[in-house]
């Protein structure tokens, strides 16, 4: 009698465990960030720097930052979180775009 008793009680205790049967909804993932090239095209003309960059990534909202030399050629792979920042010999920015 007494393992009836035990047993009892266990099955009682797992039945709050037991599954409905139902899925949970999965979570939505956070949207990646966005480049928005506009609030970044002041800096067309300014020198080519570390600096510069990280103001360019902040200002664009990319996660990141590809530099382009010149006379460079690049993949054609596009990224909506990523900066594009081309820039002359003399080291000047010629171009910012989003991709």
């Amino acid at each position: 009698m007494k393992n009836w008793i035990i047993v009892a009680a266990a099955a009682a205790g797992l039945a709050g465990c037991a599954s409905t049967g139902e899925a949970p909804a999965p979570e939505a993932a956070p949207a990646p960030p966005t480049c928005k090239a506009e609030p970044a095209q002041y800096h067309v003309g300014h020198d080519a720097t570390q600096a510069m960059g990280n103001a360019i990534l902040k200002d664009s909202g990319a996660r990141t930052l590809r530099w382009g030399p010149p006379d460079s050629a690049w993949t054609m792979d596009y990224r909506e979180d990523r900066v594009n920042v081309r820039y002359d010999d003399k080291m000047k920015i010629t171009g910012i775009t989003c991709g």
